[in-house]
């Protein structure tokens, strides 16, 4: 849309790095007013960093942006949002105690002048703005009661306050009309069901047609076909692709986001050395996990799965499909709503968190402490005990440590995950659940944790692997199945897959 107007925005050659790693390099972009342009890349393409300077979080150290033709360099959010730029994120940040009125005006609540020259909340004006941003997002007014609390909201409504919020917080001028002028919805859809996801999408056109324009930051390339009228991908920090998503194949996408032609052999002769392959696993091993029908409070929606004695299950997806709802439901540390989960391992399920510093280790205690804490633990234990665990962990897995009394915080991230494995590993579980285990951590560490994690296999655990790395996934697993929107569906052999076609698979 819009090809012979003026762009709302104009983004040349911005460049970004972080110490003395590049992030942006000479990226270029124009999005035209009143248009919805996706912007596509792996993980670590550069999408969030690019938003982020948009948006007055980030300053670029080269480049220039022009918004409406005039120049534009945030300092702040704040100016951003003065000038008519505004962010959905991913992640929900309402407040869920809070009504919908009180969300949608939080930070810019209209004030009035009390006795005393005191100012006052004026609950009048704010409900009138409120009103105002959710008539903008939906087609029924009745459908989000104004004084909800948005915890006793769905999911998909949730997301409409959301948008409310960023639009009033982008101003309304007294008719209710729009002064936002650039809406970036990040992710808006990973958490949403197809019918969810169609009524937000008709809302977002329905913006676009009042004057705003839309810059979505999504991996979904079916959204991006159906909804947006432009498209950039980026990959390694540069412009990799761009053009009209209806007149472009998929595969021409996913070539432009992985570099690499959709037909590509499934890894290189040296990974496929490296790989376990399926004649090298227990042939028909014992089932040891078997779930069916699996639900969660909001993710999954349904996922069976079996895992046998000695096999890598890979699961697939995209951020919010559930991977990690599901594998916390499967440790019975989260909730189950529905469906069966039957264990027969002697040994029990250990789980390996993707947040590390949060949930997998504690980083202010020794190495030692963090291999030695387990509820199968002796309550009291002597220090010299403790120390030569650690430290025969240490061996064991090659952890570069200083010794065993050295805090986890002070590891590298690679060395912080083989300190949680170490611990999985101390307690013999027969299932290991691994959640993103290469997760910030550098490329030779990487390497080294999913040769363990084959090494496992062999030795006759079973695994479940979760990554958003997709050459991980194919490289290291027996069996891959995607989850896509809460709903897993049945795996199929590793070798049947490439980066790419997984890549369009969990995008579709």
């Amino acid at each position: 849309m819009g090809g012979e107007r003026a762009p709302l925005l104009e983004v040349t050659g911005l460049a970004k790095a972080f110490g003395p790693n590049p992030v942006l390099r000479d990226v270029s972009l124009l999005v035209a007013p009143a248009s919805i342009h996706a912007l596509l890349g792996e993980n670590g393409a550069g999408k969030s960093t690019l938003a982020r300077v948009l948006l007055g979080m980030e300053r670029a150290d080269a480049g220039a942006i022009l918004l409406g033709g005039a120049r534009y360099a945030p300092a702040s959010a704040e100016e951003a949002r003065r000038a008519g730029v505004v962010l959905v994120p991913q992640e929900r940040t309402l407040c869920a105690h809070l009504t919908v009125v009180d969300n949608v005006v939080l930070g810019i609540e209209p004030l009035a002048r009390a006795r005393l020259g005191l100012e006052i909340r004026d609950r009048p004006r704010a409900r009138a703005v409120a009103r105002a941003a959710i008539a903008l997002v939906t087609a029924d007014p009745g459908r989000v009661p104004l004084d909800a609390r948005a915890g006793e909201l769905g999911v998909a409504d949730q997301q409409l306050v959301e948008i409310a919020r960023a639009l009033a917080q982008g101003g309304l001028r007294e008719d209710g009309r729009l002064t936002a002028r650039l809406l970036v919805l990040d992710e808006p859809t990973s958490s949403l069901g197809q019918s969810d996801a169609a009524r937000l999408f008709e809302r977002v056109g329905a913006l676009r047609d009042a004057g705003l324009a839309v810059l979505l930051v999504t991996h979904f390339l079916s959204d991006v076909r159906a909804h947006a009228d432009r498209y950039t991908v980026l990959r390694d920090g540069r412009v990799a692709g761009e053009g009209d998503p209806r007149e472009i194949e998929p595969a021409q996408i996913v070539r432009e986001m992985l570099g690499r032609a959709l037909d590509d052999t499934r890894a290189s002769a040296d990974t496929r050395a490296c790989a376990v392959s399926e004649a090298a696993r227990p042939d028909g091993g014992e089932v040891v996990l078997e779930a069916e029908g699996v639900s969660g409070v909001k993710r999954p929606k349904r996922a069976s799965l079996t895992l046998r004695r000695g096999e890598i299950l890979g699961i697939a997806g995209l951020v919010g499909s559930g991977r990690t709802e599901l594998l916390r439901i499967l440790a019975g540390l989260d909730p189950r709503r529905g469906g069966t989960v039957a264990l027969r391992a002697p040994r029990g399920i250990g789980l390996l968190s993707e947040d590390r510093g949060g949930e997998g280790l504690m980083l202010g205690r020794s190495l030692a402490e963090n291999v030695w804490l387990s509820p199968r633990a002796p309550r009291f234990a002597r220090p010299r005990s403790v120390l030569s665990e650690g430290a025969r962990w240490i061996e064991e897995l090659a952890i570069r440590a200083r010794g065993p009394e050295q805090r986890a915080g002070e590891l590298s991230g690679g060395n912080q995950q083989k300190v949680q494995i170490a611990r999985l590993l101390r307690e013999d579980f027969d299932v290991l659940l691994v959640d993103e285990p290469t997760r910030g951590i550098d490329v030779a560490s990487k390497a080294q944790v999913l040769a363990l994690l084959r090494d496992l296999a062999r030795a006759g655990k079973a695994i479940v692997l979760v990554s958003s790395q997709l050459d991980e996934l194919v490289t290291t697993c027996d069996r891959i199945a995607v989850l896509r929107r809460g709903t897993l569906d049945p795996p199929r052999p590793a070798s049947s897959w490439t980066e790419a076609s997984l890549l369009l698979e969990v995008s579709s």
